[in-house]
């Protein structure tokens, strides 16, 4: 275990430590070689060693951890921007793969793979047949660029299976999950993280909106567990100032500073703003809204964000394993540490804390919200009060709906008979489906559920062991053929089509297109 030094070294803040003058570096070191040459079993040196530092990471923040090289690759693939593979987006159903789109311009539509088709084999693993999890498959398809695998698919309408030499090869992972005009002057753009590519996607999706007229964007940061700080900065630096404020971080042990401002013209530096957010919404995300926020420059619709006010840094080890470790807090313009509390150590308490807001009535009263008023701000150009110690408070509250859901919707959706239905639908119907609806409008306008489709669904229901509770169903009757509505749309054009119907169900949604569609309700709510 000689690389125990390097990574005792890591871990002690990596500077230039050495072993024989410090005290905690070499008590380590004997601890592992004592374990190593007199425990009476053969042991896992690197196990060991792993467990070592899992357990000295426990005892700081909730947010510095390491990660094996499997977790490791699952984090930095999403954010990266890209992996190499053949360009597929698919879903398993039981054992079969369906091919539910193909990346624009990637390896398989290049060779003429088409959605619906059905993969039953790639290189020497079989596929069909053979239940898997998702992230097995991925380990198939993806490769090295420039490497050939085999894919052999079955196709409606053909009478043998097609075989497709495809070229594995960067394939783009996007960040913007939806983005189009709710109406002639207001567009809407979903943002699923802060990767790499975020800021030239956003900045595109801006630009392509406002050729169709937008003057006013909804931004919907709902979910988004955040990323880059980097990503942020460049979305806020769309709608500030130059030279103004966005984030500044602070490093309390070395006192190191750092504040990064607007360096560039933005393409978007006037018209209404409306950010949507929740419990989920955080790191990254929050920095745009807190942004957004303390310089008055726009609206926060929801509920109070996550809190995660922590910056971390990656050190990777040659394995491929990684240390996430917390080097700063950030603050957003007007000073607020947004961070919410925590002890350190305990981790589990601080992720349960979801949970506690929602047994306090969070999530549906406003009034069940409490602040520390020590940490009180004010914004920066209307001076309205805002707090800092615990995410960002909206500054239009919208209590969670429940309504339209029942156990029985919930059980559809744990089953997977909903997407199962969707995707097993256009695969019989495609070719139909897309001469009579070639445009999404068109599809919204025309294609309804029928009282035929959720007669099949709730027979699929049955068939995967959802038990039929008429009360529930028809509790659930609007979300279930909205969302239904939604997958086959999906399925048909894309995911920005999946969102555009189903955020009808959406009480955020609903509140911030009321608002900024409402100049004097807008107003009011910047100058209060």
């Amino acid at each position: 275990m000689k690389k125990l030094l390097l990574i005792v070294i890591s871990i002690i803040t990596i500077t230039a430590i050495k072993a024989d003058n410090d005290n905690n570096a070499r008590k380590l070191l004997m601890a592992e070689k004592i374990i190593e040459n007199f425990y009476v079993d053969s042991i896992d040196d690197s196990k060991i060693v792993e467990q070592g530092i899992i357990a000295m990471l426990k005892e700081l923040d909730p947010h510095s951890i390491y990660s094996n090289k499997e977790e490791t690759k699952e984090l930095t693939t999403p954010l990266q921007g890209s992996f190499s593979g053949i360009g597929i987006q698919f879903q398993m159903l039981n054992d079969t793969l369906y091919v539910i789109q193909t990346i624009s311009g990637g390896p398989s539509e290049k060779v003429g793979m088409l959605a619906g088709d059905k993969i039953i084999s790639a290189g020497d693993s079989i596929i069909s047949g053979v239940k898997r999890p998702d992230y097995t498959v991925k380990n198939i398809l993806q490769g090295p660029k420039g490497t050939n695998i085999d894919v052999t698919v079955i196709r409606k309408g053909e009478n043998a299976p097609i075989v497709f030499r495809i070229t594995r090869d960067n394939i783009p992972i996007y960040s913007i999950d939806a983005s189009y005009m709710i109406n002639n002057t207001t567009g809407y753009i979903r943002v699923a993280r802060f990767a790499e590519s975020t800021g030239k996607e956003f900045r595109k999706a801006l630009l392509e909106l406002k050729k169709k007229g937008m003057k006013n964007v909804i931004i919907d940061l709902e979910d988004n567990g955040g990323g880059y700080l980097g990503s942020a900065v460049e979305l806020a630096s769309e709608f500030l100032n130059p030279g103004e404020v966005i984030v500044s971080t602070k490093a309390n042990r070395t006192g190191e500073y750092h504040e990064f401002t607007v360096e560039t013209k933005g393409v978007m530096r006037e018209g209404k703003i409306v950010i949507m957010a929740n419990q989920y919404t955080a790191s990254a995300a929050e920095i745009l809204s807190g942004a957004i926020q303390d310089h008055d420059r726009g609206v926060i619709v929801g509920r109070r964000t996550f809190g995660k006010g922590l910056v971390q840094r990656p050190f990777p080890f040659p394995d491929g394993t990684m240390i996430r470790l917390t080097v700063s807090r950030y603050m957003t313009p007007s000073g607020r540490l947004i961070q919410k509390p925590y002890k350190l150590g305990e981790t589990d308490e601080y992720l349960e804390d979801i949970l506690h807001r929602y047994d306090a009535g969070e999530f549906t009263s406003a009034d069940s919200i409490h602040f520390d008023e020590s940490l009180k701000a004010y914004t920066l150009k209307k001076h309205r009060l805002v707090y800092g110690g615990g995410g960002i408070m909206p500054d239009k509250f919208v209590a969670i709906d429940t309504t339209g859901y029942s156990n029985y919707y919930r059980n559809l959706v744990a089953k997977g008979v909903l997407n199962r239905f969707a995707v097993t639908y256009v695969d019989k119907n495609r070719n139909d489906l897309k001469s009579k609806y070639r445009t999404i409008e068109n599809y919204i306008a025309s294609f309804n559920i029928t009282e035929n489709h959720l007669r099949d669904l709730v027979d699929l229901g049955q068939r995967e062991g959802v038990e039929y509770v008429d009360a529930d169903f028809e509790k659930s009757k609007n979300v279930i053929t909205i969302i239904l509505k939604g997958l086959i749309a999906r399925d048909l054009f894309d995911t920005s089509s999946y969102f555009q119907i189903v955020n009808s169900l959406n009480p955020i949604y609903n509140k911030a297109v009321e608002i900024i569609t409402d100049d004097a309700q807008y107003s009011k709510i910047l100058s209060e």
